[in-house]
């Protein structure tokens, strides 16, 4: 299976505790959690708003995962007991077009590790999801990136299918944004790729949207 491929490779990468210089060997991964809130600096102070995954409902120890910043895709399934309330709206920027009815499908550029810009000291999975180009949430946030609702508690399966590049410390948020931003246009070209590979990891996390429906 894939996990058993990954963690197969993984044992062999963490001896003598070596972060990998190019994980892409273990790709993809396919990790299911839940959401839960973050620091939220993504939004506040990024303007780019990303998905904080649960470590202890993880489907995937956090700790074996290699760091560094990825591409891939992902499926959110709204949890039925919650209603999008006026406060959630107010943070979508009162945007009534969000693609996030009961469940949704996104490109994603996906950060694991500890943030070196910030020193966490706890590692994190944080996709950022990519509406397409013509939706109305598209560049809706501070920096004309993706703003969505929060999607607290909501089941996310998301799937790690390209490395990027490794995570690194930025002198200043300005230069850390515009690396994000970059990171973004990457993922969201390397998305529509029509290999094997792509395809097979877009149709995995589609099969979820469809369960849903």
């Amino acid at each position: 299976s894939l996990l058993t491929c990954f963690f197969l490779s993984f044992s062999t990468m963490s001896e003598g505790h070596k972060e990998m210089t190019d994980p892409s060997s273990i790709l993809p991964i396919r990790i299911t959690s839940k959401i839960v809130k973050g620091f939220g600096r993504g939004s506040k102070e990024l303007g780019i708003p990303t998905a904080n995954l649960c470590r202890s409902s993880s489907s995937v120890d956090f700790d074996v995962l290699p760091t560094g910043i990825y591409w891939g895709f992902a499926s959110v399934l709204k949890n039925d007991k919650d209603e999008i309330t006026e406060e959630s709206e107010h943070k979508s920027n009162g945007n009534k077009h969000n693609q996030d009815k009961s469940s949704s499908v996104y490109k994603t550029a996906v950060s694991i590790g500890y943030n070196p810009t910030y020193g966490n000291t706890e590692k994190t999975v944080e996709p950022h999801f990519i509406s397409p180009p013509n939706h109305p949430s598209r560049t809706a946030s501070l920096c004309s990136e993706t703003l969505l609702r929060d999607f607290y508690d909501d089941t996310i399966h998301l799937t790690v299918v390209g490395y990027l590049r490794p995570e690194l410390p930025f002198e200043g948020l300005d230069k850390l944004i515009k690396a994000i931003k970059q990171d973004i246009v990457k993922a969201e070209l390397l998305c529509d790729g029509d290999d094997e590979n792509t395809n097979r990891e877009r149709i995995w996390a589609e099969s979820f949207s469809s369960k849903n429906q």
